[in-house]
């Protein structure tokens, strides 16, 4: 890959950052202000993404399609020039919450094609991984809670529905409050998931070069992001609210302890 063309490529992924940046504030505090902003740089991120594909394809001589990488930054590319139409066409603007998210990282991982040198000190590297885990962990966490509330919610609501009194869940809070509790929670899990997904997309990066992208694992813990994705969507966008919130949380949770299993490894608990 050319690298005036890596060049434009990361230009647009942090220009796509600012899209990404938008979609967790909307999703935990319910604040626009950076959309004003998010719009036009996400624009010009898909014209700087749009002169990397150019100058690689001019290299290659061919489309940039012959790994995954560049297959990846050219689907993204696809998306967003997509979103754009259906924006201009439809006013979807709401689908933003979405897109944004999901173009930011496959361009972010169509920019981690060209290998670089490892690391320069093993502190570095140990910390950088550190921070992975540890925004792992807050994440996981914000997700279990949110889980735990859907439980909560699920239990009240079929209380109050029956009219019945159990000593055991009268002091439940109200389904308002266990409702706004499962919102935040999974906003929470979403945006320490996404950057943990980041710090550990880099941390592999620099650690193995290319190889990571073909592990399993990496695979699983796409499929988990995706699916948090979906729920933070529908969520902010498209108003689930109650029951069907309660059990897309729960759906996540067990995606997540899925991912953790990947991570972890189960050979050594079930080996004989």
């Amino acid at each position: 890959m050319p690298y005036m063309s890596v060049f434009w490529l990361r230009v647009a992924t942090a220009l796509y950052a600012v899209g990404l940046a938008h979609t967790f504030a909307v999703s935990l505090f319910r604040s626009s202000r950076l959309r004003p902003v998010a719009l036009p740089t996400f624009r010009a991120g898909v014209l700087l993404h749009f002169v990397a594909l150019v100058e690689l394809a001019a290299a290659l001589r061919h489309l940039p399609a012959d790994n995954f990488f560049e297959t990846v930054s050219l689907c993204g590319f696809l998306i967003a020039l997509l979103f754009l139409f259906v924006l201009w066409r439809y006013k979807f603007e709401s689908l933003s919450l979405a897109i944004f998210p999901l173009v930011f990282l496959m361009t972010l991982i169509g920019a981690l094609e060209i290998p670089t040198a490892s690391w320069s000190n093993p502190r570095v590297r140990d910390a950088w991984l550190l921070v992975h885990v540890m925004l792992v962990l807050i994440g996981y966490a914000g997700l279990l809670l949110a889980a735990i509330g859907s439980v909560f919610y699920l239990v009240q609501e079929r209380r109050l529905k029956a009219k019945r009194s159990f000593a055991l869940f009268e002091k439940l809070p109200p389904l308002g409050t266990l409702d706004k509790l499962i919102s935040q929670s999974m906003a929470l899990g979403f945006i320490f998931i996404t950057l943990a997904l980041i710090a550990g997309s880099i941390w592999a990066y620099v650690e193995t070069g290319t190889r990571w992208i073909t592990q399993p694992k990496i695979a699983v813990s796409l499929a988990t992001w995706a699916f948090c994705l979906v729920m933070v969507y529908l969520r902010a966008s498209a108003g689930w609210r109650g029951r069907r919130a309660a059990f897309l949380a729960i759906a996540v949770i067990g995606f997540s302890a899925l991912t953790w299993a990947a991570h972890v490894g189960l050979r050594p608990i079930i080996a004989p």
